[in-house]
């Protein structure tokens, strides 16, 4: 049986992040449902020329039946209720205000509602926050998401594998994403230490 997974974007920048991940979680046999905030949506446009992200050009014709969309103002989708069984719920890029949203508990729209369901059914929740710098007051919402059960994975690309692409760092953090959430991957984001010729002191 798939797994379902919400996945959430909102106006951080990082457009590349969500496509990568709705991919990767298409093929790896989960179905995404999908949740696009207004800046989201503005989003795609500016860094992907994307005018309308249908789950078609998201993920393409032959994927798109493993993703359904709901409109960000429906607080009253099966996503927010939670005798809606899911297996997680990613935040792809989370802004500061969706970081805020959810770490007051609001509920004002479908994805800050979704997080509240995952926090209060104790499923998993992980925000993926990509603005620089930090201020005291988006530590505070992360640390208070955190010690209520969520998970803070920045998007922050390791440089181990010495990636030669900005896919290559996409990937990096998509990779981590699905293991997250337990989807299987062919990313290229294992460690796999280098035997060093052993030098005498």
């Amino acid at each position: 049986m798939s797994k379902n997974i919400v996945v959430a974007v909102s106006g951080a920048s990082g457009a590349p992040y969500a496509v990568r991940l709705l991919k990767s979680l298409v093929e790896g046999g989960a179905h995404a449902h999908v949740v696009i905030s207004p800046h989201g949506r503005q989003l795609f446009s500016d860094e992907l020329d994307i005018a309308d992200p249908t789950p078609q050009v998201l993920v393409g014709e032959a994927w798109a039946s493993s993703i359904t969309a709901y409109p960000y103002r429906d607080v009253g989708a099966k996503l927010a209720s939670g005798s809606f069984l899911t297996d997680g719920m990613i935040v792809c890029p989370c802004s500061s205000n969706t970081l805020g949203d959810i770490a007051s508990g609001t509920g004002a729209n479908l994805i800050s509602r979704a997080a509240a369901v995952h926090l209060k059914e104790e499923r998993r929740l992980i925000l993926v926050p990509r603005e620089m710098p930090i201020s005291q007051i988006e530590l505070e919402n992360m640390l208070r998401i955190s010690r209520a059960g969520g998970i803070i994975c920045p998007a922050s690309p390791g440089f181990y594998l010495r990636p030669k692409s900005i896919d290559d760092l996409v990937d990096f953090v998509v990779g981590k994403l699905c293991d997250l959430i337990g989807v299987p991957h062919q990313l290229n984001t294992r460690w796999e230490p280098k035997r060093v010729p052993h030098v005498q002191a």
